[in-house]
Formats: structure tokens, C-alpha cells, sequence
């Protein structure tokens, strides 16, 4: 099975590998993993005045900030994986990937709010779910 976890660092992705590591059916060799993280785009605005290396540097800093301490968690899980970095819209950058790489699940932490928390969730993976024929599983 080809499954993509889409990680952004927040305790929501520490959730979600927390419930990778405890269900071993979602753990082996028999499965092939893709992690993405995907950064918001720096504002054209703000780009404009700043030096294309910097800009480069920051979202490479981003990434290895969210990416290595999940790289770290799934070495110790004895998972290989791929890790892709995206820049600009996290939920279309997700269901992008997650549609063209022909994955058979797509794993995200998400939040719930409250009482509503079974018809309200995190923003982006209410986009992602609007975006993707990939089956979805979301943990909270």
C-alpha cells in the first residue's frame, strides 16, 4: 500500500504518528511511505525586496525543522520513506500529490473543536477532503 502522511509539525502530526506507531497494521516493509509538508508561500510583496537565497533558506529551514524530527520518529519505527517539500497551499499541494502519485491513503492529524468536533475540522483537511478521491484517514 502507498501511503502519504501529510505532516506540519504541530501537535495534530505528533497525533497522527503516535497512531501510526500504535496500530501495526499501518507499519512494514509491505507498505511504501511519502511524507509531505508544505510551506504557505512568502507574500509577493515581501519577496520582492528579499534575495531569492534568502527566500530559498527559509523555506528550507521550514522544512527541516517539521521534516526531521518526523524523519527521526519513523527511522526509529523502522519505516523508510520519501519526503517531499511543497511551497504554497497546504490542502492543494496535499491532494495534488496525493491524486497524482496514485497513493492508496493519505494519513493527516487534523483538530476537532469542542462539542462540533465530529462536523467541524481543521481547515485544511476539510479542503483536502473536498480536493482528493484518495481515502483519507484523519486522526485527532
Amino acid at each position: 500500500m502507498k501511503i502519504l502522511l501529510a505532516v506540519d509539525g504541530s501537535a495534530y502530526t505528533k497525533h497522527m504518528l503516535t497512531y501510526l506507531s500504535t496500530h501495526g497494521e499501518w507499519l512494514g516493509s509491505k507498505h511504501r511511505y511519502t511524507v509531505i509538508h508544505c510551506a504557505a508561500a512568502v507574500p509577493h510583496p515581501a519577496a520582492a525586496f528579499l534575495d531569492k537565497d534568502m527566500v530559498r533558506g527559509f523555506y528550507d529551514e521550514d522544512a527541516e525543522a517539521v521534516l526531521a524530527p518526523v524523519r527521526r520518529f519513523l527511522v526509529e519505527q523502522g519505516i523508510e520513506a520519501k519526503y517531499v517539500h511543497r511551497i504554497g497551499s497546504a490542502a492543494a499541494n496535499i491532494a495534488k500529490l496525493a491524486q497524482q502519485g496514485k497513493f492508496d491513503l493519505l494519513m493527516m492529524g487534523t483538530k476537532g473543536r469542542g462539542a462540533m468536533s465530529g462536523l467541524l475540522l481543521g481547515s485544511v483537511a476539510t479542503k483536502v477532503l473536498s480536493l482528493c478521491n484518495t481515502p483519507v484517514l484523519l486522526i485527532r
